[in-house]
Formats: structure tokens, C-alpha cells, sequence
């Protein structure tokens, strides 16, 4: 492509995408998670384009204005893994190289696993294989995972974050998101709208659970966890292992938490950066 990519369409959806780079570079594909935006990889993508990388980074399902469908059933796992499969037909390529973080590394998981034709590489923050993930939860991962259980009440949720992310708030700072990232919580998530549909990925999760489970992952894979991370436990990141059939790196960014991108930008990129370069 010469153009830039500012949008694309997934049947009556459109999604909003930064695009960004050197226009003829070889594309990266990132995908955000919960409770962010594309711009969740700001700090990442100039550390990439030095190298001579185009990263792509979709505002996801629930995230775009246009692309806000209200019932849960159409957050399930298997219809956001096409708006990926989507994405990557816009850019007009066989395949990229495909990241993802939180719930973006959980669609990056399902997608590199169900359409491997499609994807070059994976690389992972965070969030383990959706099935390491179920396996572990008799072993701690259950009670990491309370607040998925709490944010699949209806209107509770918005009302609770919605003072959460307000600026000036006392319980802003246990959100955990370092600077610029927090105080922008509020406009990325309620004032946008985006709120409903960023929760309804949890709401939709007794849909995914109902669809075919998530296949082993058989392109080059590298999975990053962060001993500090209190969502998801050393359990689920060690079985990971056993749901790659392809070359695997598992690597541990010791004493960080959750916000690999935002916090660890360095870190994020070197790893990237090593995957798509031994793909």
C-alpha cells in the first residue's frame, strides 16, 4: 500500500486505526486491551518505526464509534478474531506480524491459532493462551479473575468506573497506568462512549466459552508475563509452553505489573523486535 489506513469495515462495523511509520515497511499489527485505546502503544511504535517498521493499531471492537455493537453475544471471541482477519485483508498483505496486549493479546492468541495463513508472527504481553488460561484457574487464576465476574453486572460496572476514571479521583491511582495514560481514562472511556462496549468483551464471555476452543498456536510465538502482574498468575503464563506447536520464547520482565507497554516500552519493543526478526 501507499496510502495511509485510517479505517477500515468488517461487514456494518468500521474501526478507527493510527497507522503509522515508514509507509513502505514491513506492517505490525497491535492490538490494545482494557480499559485503553490504540494509543495504548505510543510509547512502543517510535522505538519500531526507528527499525524501519509500519505499526498498525486499531481502536477495537466497543472502542470505535462505529463499531459499537450493543449486545453481548457480538463480543465473542470468534467475531473479533475476524475483525483482525479484516484488518489484515484492508492492508492489502498475506500476513503480518500480529501483537497484542490484555484482551488485544487474547484476540492476537485466537487469531495467530484459528488463521496461521495469515499471521507471520505473534508476540504476546501479558495475557497467556485463552485455553493455558481456563486450565489454570483451580490453580489461583480464579481469584485473580474476580472482577470479570463482577463486570459482567449490568449497569454496576459503568456506574463504579465511571467515578473510578474520573480526573481527581482518589481511586484513580489503583488503576495502576502511569502518566499521560491515566488521566486520559476519563475521556478515552466515558466521555467517548466506549465504556459499555469495552465491558461487554467480558459480557460476551459465556458466548466465546460456547464457541470451539482455541487451537494450538503453530506460527513462531513469543510470550511476555511480568512476575508483578496481580491479573494473571504464574500458572496460566507456564503452560502457555504447551499450546505452541512452532518455535516459542517465554520472557519474564521481573518486578513489573500489568502495563507492559505503557511502563516498559524498551522492553516491549526488544521483544517485538527479536520476533519479527526470527520469524
Amino acid at each position: 500500500m501507499t496510502a495511509r489506513l485510517t479505517e477500515y469495515s468488517n461487514g456494518v462495523h468500521t474501526f478507527d486505526v493510527i497507522d503509522a511509520g515508514p509507509i513502505d515497511g514491513t506492517p505490525i499489527v497491535l492490538l490494545h486491551g482494557f480499559p485503553q485505546r490504540a494509543t495504548a502503544w505510543d510509547l512502543v511504535v517510535p522505538l519500531l518505526h526507528d527499525k524501519g517498521f509500519r505499526t498498525i493499531a486499531p481502536d477495537m471492537r466497543g472502542y470505535s464509534p462505529r463499531a459499537r455493537p450493543p449486545r453481548r453475544r457480538d463480543y465473542r471471541l470468534g467475531l473479533i478474531v475476524e475483525d483482525v482477519v479484516a484488518l489484515i485483508d484492508a492492508l492489502g498483505v498475506e500476513k503480518v506480524d500480529l501483537v497484542g496486549h490484555d484482551w488485544g493479546g487474547i484476540a492476537a492468541w485466537a487469531a495467530a491459532a484459528l488463521h496461521p495463513d495469515r499471521v507471520r508472527s505473534l508476540t504476546a504481553f501479558s495475557t497467556p493462551h485463552p485455553m493455558a488460561f481456563l486450565r489454570a484457574m483451580p490453580r489461583g487464576q480464579l481469584l485473580r479473575s474476580w472482577y470479570m465476574g463482577f463486570f459482567n453486572l449490568p449497569v454496576i460496572p459503568e456506574f463504579a468506573l465511571t467515578k473510578i476514571f474520573r480526573p481527581g479521583t482518589r481511586t484513580l491511582p489503583r488503576v495502576g497506568l502511569p502518566e499521560p495514560f491515566m488521566s486520559r481514562l476519563y475521556d478515552d472511556m466515558v466521555t467517548s462512549g466506549a465504556l459499555p462496549g469495552a465491558l461487554n468483551w467480558y459480557r460476551g464471555l459465556p458466548f466465546s466459552f460456547s464457541d470451539s476452543r482455541v487451537p494450538d498456536v503453530v506460527v513462531p510465538t513469543t510470550y511476555v508475563w511480568s512476575d508483578g502482574d496481580v491479573y494473571l498468575g504464574r500458572a496460566a503464563a507456564r503452560m502457555t509452553a504447551r499450546c505452541v506447536d512452532a518455535p516459542y520464547e517465554f520472557r519474564v520482565i521481573t518486578g513489573a505489573d500489568h502495563w507492559l507497554p505503557e511502563r516498559h516500552p524498551d522492553d516491549v519493543a526488544a521483544a517485538i523486535l527479536a520476533r519479527v526478526g526470527g520469524a
